[in-house]
């Protein structure tokens, strides 16, 4: 099965774009190319523009807190499903969030070689070594002494891509599934108000078709279509089996 998850609010649409960011620059981090910390440097650029869009810090906190919350409260009504490792995990990300000083990524900011570097990037082959001798440097550095610095200019930001990975995880746990079948390649549901912070979609991986979603506290509609490279997407006129899940907070 491949699973196509929809983000209902900007919030989640915001967290998941994070999460998808944080991804990419820890695969590039495990490799030892200069072309690789290259690509990890830029990642971490475009991480910091998405979490400069919004008060992301104050989010994850409200976010964390509700949800240190709403354990304390299953564990009064049965101490039995106290899950001790996921509250700690939630009272550590929100302490080390609060203790946190100053905006997301001041510290890049506050560097004026990365932002020279960032800046740069914004053209096409804006960094080739006559443009910034000192990054060719820098490029040419030992494999470790690079990872060093990329890990250190991390730092704080880690701590936002943490807390992240915590909330969908408990996102993606907060789950109600179930088999529907799109005729002809079309479904929709009234949601009569229910809420949901995302919506994901799986369907079986050797079927050549993918969902179009559109969803609001109202409606759901989805569209398969043709999965076409070379041509125009047209709806399915086949049946399709598919997995409908709508993840809570």
């Amino acid at each position: 099965m491949i699973s196509y998850e929809y983000p209902v609010n900007e919030r989640i649409r915001t967290l998941l774009r994070m999460e998808d960011l944080s991804a990419r620059l820890n695969f590039f981090l495990d490799q030892d190319a200069d072309f690789a910390h290259h690509a990890a440097l830029t990642t971490l650029f475009e991480i910091l523009d998405v979490a400069c869009r919004s008060d992301l810090k104050t989010d994850l906190i409200q976010e964390l807190e509700r949800q240190k919350n709403i354990f304390f409260a299953r564990i009064q009504s049965d101490p039995a499903e106290r899950d001790a490792s996921t509250l700690d995990q939630i009272e550590k990300a929100s302490g080390e969030l609060i203790s946190m000083q100053g905006k997301v990524g001041q510290h890049l900011r506050d560097n004026e070689w990365l932002m020279n570097i960032r800046q740069r990037t914004g053209i096409p082959g804006g960094v080739c070594e006559f443009d910034i001798p000192s990054y060719h440097y820098w490029l040419h550095r030992k494999p470790e002494n690079r990872l060093a610095d990329l890990k250190n200019w991390l730092g704080p930001i880690s701590l936002i891509t943490d807390s992240i990975d915590l909330v969908l995880g408990i996102l993606r746990k907060n789950a109600r599934s179930l088999k529907y079948v799109a005729k002809h390649g079309c479904f929709q549901q009234i949601l009569a108000g229910r809420t949901a912070q995302m919506i994901s979609v799986s369907v079986d991986q050797g079927l050549s078709c993918i969902p179009e979603i559109s969803a609001n506290k109202y409606a759901l509609s989805i569209r398969f279509v043709t999965a076409e490279i070379q041509q125009r997407p047209k709806v399915s006129k086949d049946d399709v089996e598919f997995r409908l899940s709508f993840h809570h907070l």
